[in-house]
């Protein structure tokens, strides 16, 4: 191991910011990318559907990607992998489960046949030319998570993943913290690791918690129980078929995205349950109402999304009834509040009793709390570290937990998109940038949204649009038809009929002005009608709608 041997480690995702995790570990002549997550369109983006990195740096140096390394299979860390493999089309390597979600989602986009997938087990190691990548058990709210120790020229890179301490798993497999105590020993150059939870003192509760909490609502509920969790948490699911099974209740699916998961967990033996306690929602009559359990998707309040629609009376096979337990097994993302307590009081409206996250235990977190973090730093006593998943304020606190536990300031680095931390056995530094941001994902549209567009639709979205047609004589410039003006957004054109009239003849008088001045391009009539109508229009209605116009000529 040469002491002058650099490695760069290139954040494209995942710093600050939460979701749209991914990390690049280039040496001399080889790339190895750390997870490919998309993340979820702010309020801003207007009709945005998903996020996703800007990879354009790795295609630019594509003969030197070998391949994409998974820590677990949640979306903020394996959704943009479909988008991404259309581009550079690498091998995947990861663990069962998560191998399993992602044929699933490789085979809506047609990609499958064409795409190598390579399933590891934790303490498995892939061996590129430089760089070898050695995956490591930990625990997380979805099942087959690991950390990776990186093992460079420079030096071991340990990325910890999402994760947090649970020392009694459901599938009783405890993180594999022995094993980082022996990279230990050899030294650890670099640590990554998961900032979400940085600012929660103490640990995090065990996932059986839930399961216990389960039992004991279960056992009260005297109609159906409406459990609400996201999807990929088959932890969560599976406690919920284990009470379902001992209180004697059948368990229907409903949600397209919760439907899949389980549908790949089954097969792949990380949901146990007799075949016959699972129903399809569409027999749920057959049974009496004490006798069922639905697992359902939209504990973030989304619109589309199942519990969502019964709490609208738009689901097609579940009414919320007078009796029904609803229990929603999440904690709201931020953001999402507003949308969650719009589903939660509807709910309570229909006779229904709702569950939320104020109750203890209904939910516990996948991601590390302060005691766990401290924990990590002071088994691999990393030489440099660097925060990652998280928003700035979250490096900076995960910065701070480092100082105090003993590490020079010089030492740790929190870097934003595209900044190349290069590191040598020695030493560390941050020496410039590469291309990195987001590509907006909007229908089957990809990059093809950008600020400009967003820019409009926000403008659209506060003050509507005018359309004003006008019909001009070719050879005379004089107007034959209209001006007709039409609105949408702006004001409703039948209780505005004296402003509609007055902008027309705003713009005829407008262009009058421009045939005796002899301006007859296209561009500077269009651009005269919008800075009249618009003075006019504000003048009016303190607004400023999107004006556009269009000129016919015959």
């Amino acid at each position: 191991m040469s002491r002058k041997e650099k490695v760069k480690v290139i954040p494209l995702g995942g710093v600050n910011e939460i979701g749209k995790n991914m990390t690049v570990i280039e040496t001399k002549n080889e790339i190895v990318i750390v997870d490919c997550g998309l993340a979820f369109p702010d309020e801003e983006m207007y009709g945005v559907d998903i996020v996703i990195p800007d990879v354009s740096y790795l295609i630019k140096n594509k003969d030197k990607v070998k391949g994409v390394v998974l820590t677990h299979g949640h979306e903020d860390h394996i959704g943009a992998l479909p988008y991404f493999l259309k581009q550079l089309n690498v091998p995947v390597y990861s663990t069962r489960l998560t191998i399993g979600i992602i044929e699933t989602k490789l085979k809506e986009h047609g990609i499958l046949s064409s795409s190598t997938l390579k399933v590891v087990s934790p303490r498995d190691i892939i061996s590129f030319d430089e760089i070898s990548v050695e995956f490591i058990r930990n625990n997380h709210s979805i099942p087959d998570s690991c950390s990776l120790a990186i093992h460079t020229p420079a030096g071991i890179i340990i990325h910890t993943g999402d994760f947090k301490v649970d020392y009694t798993p459901i599938n009783g497999d405890v993180m594999d913290l022995g094993r980082f105590a022996e990279l230990s020993k050899k030294g650890i150059l670099l640590l990554l690791a998961d900032s979400t939870n940085v600012e929660r003192p103490g640990s995090t509760v065990s996932e059986k918690a839930v399961g216990d909490t389960f039992m004991r609502m279960f056992s009260e509920a005297t109609g159906r129980v409406i459990v609400a969790t996201f999807a990929s948490n088959v932890h969560r699911i599976q406690q919920i078929i284990d009470a379902a099974y001992k209180y004697r209740r059948k368990v229907a699916i409903s949600g397209r995205s919760i439907e899949n998961i389980v549908e790949v967990a089954r097969t792949l033996g990380y949901l146990n349950g007799p075949e016959d306690i699972f129903v399809s929602i569409d027999d749920i009559e057959k049974y009496p109402k004490n006798k069922i359990v639905i697992i359902t998707t939209g504990s973030q309040g989304e619109p589309m999304s199942a519990l969502s629609r019964m709490s609208n009376s738009e689901h097609r096979k579940v009414e919320i009834i007078e009796g029904d337990l609803i229990i929603i097994s999440a904690s709201p993302i931020p953001g999402n509040e507003k949308l969650i307590s719009k589903v939660i009081n509807q709910l309570f409206k229909k006779g229904a009793n709702v569950i939320y996250e104020s109750i203890s235990h209904i939910h516990v977190s996948g991601h590390a709390f302060q005691e766990e973090l401290k924990l990590i730093h002071s088994i691999t006593k990393p030489k440099f570290f660097m925060p990652v998943h998280g928003e700035y304020r979250h490096l900076k606190q995960h910065s701070n937990l480092a100082q105090k536990m003993g590490m020079n300031k010089s030492n740790v680095f929190i870097l934003d998109l595209g900044q190349t931390l290069e590191l040598t056995r020695d030493s560390a530094r941050i020496n410039g940038n590469v291309a990195a941001g987001q590509v907006l994902v909007d229908g089957l549209g990809v990059g093809d949204v950008g600020n400009i567009v967003l820019r409009d639709r926000k403008h659209l979205s506060q003050d509507g649009i005018l359309t004003v047609v006008v019909t001009i004589d070719r050879t005379t410039g004089k107007v034959i038809a209209g001006p007709d003006i039409i609105s949408r957004g702006f004001v409703y054109v039948r209780e505005s009929e004296h402003l509609m009239d007055e902008a027309k003849i705003i713009v005829r008088n407008c262009l009058e002005t421009c045939l005796e001045n002899q301006i007859r391009e296209w561009s500077a009539l269009k651009s005269n009608i919008r800075d009249e109508l618009r003075d006019y229009l504000y003048q009016k209605t303190k607004r400023k709608p999107m004006i556009l116009p269009i000129i016919m000529e015959v």
